[in-house]
């Protein structure tokens, strides 16, 4: 990550994800009874839990509604879950209020073109390898790793590490 991308993630007390291309790799599947099923990556939720237990808050903001979302969020232990979102811009506002946080001490990831209402009221825009040209341009960080394939846990870490909370995380596991 460059210089100016720790200097803005030194600053995150929150992290807001999109699901669908950011926690996910964007596929939608469907069993034949009509239930939608995700496939999350465990690293990216070592990585979000490694992020709660240093303090930063983690919210999830999706146009989607999906049951094994909510499972996830709460295997992760993730209360700020708002599904079903026409307008970010809007939940960012929500969010805020309820949290407490600033938008510049906020950072969201996210993949495509209704990610930009949120990306661009928020310190630092990041959007994953694989996100939209647009979006990817509007963002301050682009991640290597593409949605769904360890580019939150990338983030995770560029966070930790940004803060001085790496070197302790890994003498627990060391």
């Amino acid at each position: 990550m460059s210089s100016d991308s720790s200097v803005k993630l030194k600053q995150i007390e929150l992290l807001i994800l999109d699901v669908d291309g950011v926690l996910t790799d964007g596929s939608i599947v469907y069993s034949d009874s009509g239930e939608e099923l995700k496939t999350f990556n465990a690293k990216d939720g070592l990585g979000l839990r490694l992020l709660q237990d240093a303090g930063i808050m983690v919210s999830i903001v999706t146009g989607r509604r999906s049951e094994a979302l909510a499972h996830r969020c709460t295997n992760l232990g993730i209360s700020l879950l708002y599904q079903g979102v026409d307008d970010k811009a809007a939940a960012l506002s929500t969010i805020l209020k309820q949290t407490g946080v600033t938008a510049d001490n906020t950072a969201a990831m996210g993949d495509d073109l209704p990610d930009l209402a949120l990306l661009k009221h928020i310190g630092c825009a990041i959007a994953v390898a694989d996100a939209d040209e647009i979006v990817r341009n509007h963002a301050d960080l682009v991640t290597v790793a593409k949605g769904g394939a360890g580019a939150v846990r990338e983030v995770c870490e560029g966070i930790l590490k940004a803060q001085g909370h790496w070197e302790t995380i890994l003498e627990k596991w060391l």
